[in-house]
């Protein structure tokens, strides 16, 4: 009951601090936004930008030295060797839960640009942080099912349209673009109803990685596929701020973006069927690594040669996948 009580005390002073440090990088960020949404010049506007990344990055570094003081977290990550904050970056991660968002954010601060989303447009109206996402220039993105576009043809490719916007904009300072392929958080049960043909993923979709890919691609350095493992199981924002997560383990593999990969997903049926086969081939891979990274016989990734084999096993090859 006391352990209880304890954890209680610490997440709430935890939260607290979150709360603190948003609402006072808020003001600077949303201020900055303002008048680089009136700025006269392009240099002004791109130093506004450098303005709203550094408060950004101040953001996550409290967040995270609050981490290293009230989480007593066993941190096991690998593969963060030759990143830079100076260039472009496209990644991909697997999902579970909200803390994989925070785990993101510590392993790669410094490391590499400022992290952005792709939000879906209901995001906008959380208090707070929609303000400040649509400061920092994250896209908001409204999804339309199939039977609606079907319904409002014109409406068709509009989400596509916002992503082309928004990668224009990140074209003028380096920038880290993160796409979780399985779009939504893995749980249990759509596991089940996609029928996944894989252990510890939902199936990905290719799309977004592809589309950014084609419009980003002579500005992206690399890409980057980030597998996140929990042994103890995927928990809550709440159990990430009592301290009630003990062990994270993370896998980063880097891969250079040739010109192969760069085409049209959408009007060109053998690259969408090659691309959709890379990424496919790539969740296979990311699948057998989480099996490694949640065995309970192993007492440390990092030394454990299971892992070392399994998980550092290079990213598929695009060029032989479109050669088969």
């Amino acid at each position: 009951m006391i352990k209880k009580v304890f954890y209680n005390l610490r997440g709430l002073v935890s939260l607290l601090i979150y709360f603190l440090n948003t609402m006072f990088w808020v003001i600077p960020i949303f201020l900055t936004a303002i008048i680089k949404l009136i700025a006269p010049h392009k240099s002004f506007s791109r130093l506004c930008d450098y303005i709203l990344t550094g408060s950004a990055n101040n953001w996550v570094w409290i967040n995270n030295l609050t981490q290293q003081i009230f989480c007593n977290i066993k941190w096991h990550v690998s593969g963060l060797n030759n990143l830079k904050p100076c260039q472009w970056y496209l990644i991909t991660a697997n999902h579970q839960s909200w803390v994989d968002i925070l785990v993101l954010q510590r392993i790669f601060h410094h490391k590499i640009p400022f992290l952005k989303f792709f939000l879906k447009k209901e995001l906008f109206w959380v208090p707070v942080l929609g303000l400040a996402w649509w400061a920092l220039d994250f896209p908001f993105m409204k999804r339309y099912s199939r039977d609606f576009i079907k319904k409002y043809p014109h409406l068709k490719g509009r989400d596509l349209d916002v992503t082309k916007k928004a990668c224009e904009k990140f074209k003028t300072i380096p920038v880290s673009i993160i796409n979780f392929a399985e779009g939504t958080r893995f749980t249990k049960t759509k596991h089940k109803k996609q029928d996944s043909p894989y252990k510890n993923l939902l199936k990905p979709k290719a799309g977004g990685l592809a589309f950014v890919l084609g419009a980003m691609g002579e500005y992206l350095d690399s890409f980057l596929d980030v597998t996140i493992a929990y042994p103890e199981g995927a928990k809550s924002f709440w159990d990430f701020l009592c301290g009630n997560i003990k062990d994270i383990r993370v896998q980063v593999k880097s891969l250079t973006i040739k010109p192969e990969m760069l085409g049209d997903y959408f009007e060109d049926k053998q690259f969408r069927n090659d691309f959709q086969t890379w990424v496919n081939k790539l969740w296979e891979q990311k699948d057998r690594c989480i099996d490694v990274m949640l065995s309970d016989t192993q007492s440390d990734i990092d030394t454990s040669r299971s892992a070392l084999s399994i998980c550092s096993e290079p990213l598929p090859d695009f060029n032989k996948i479109r050669i088969l």
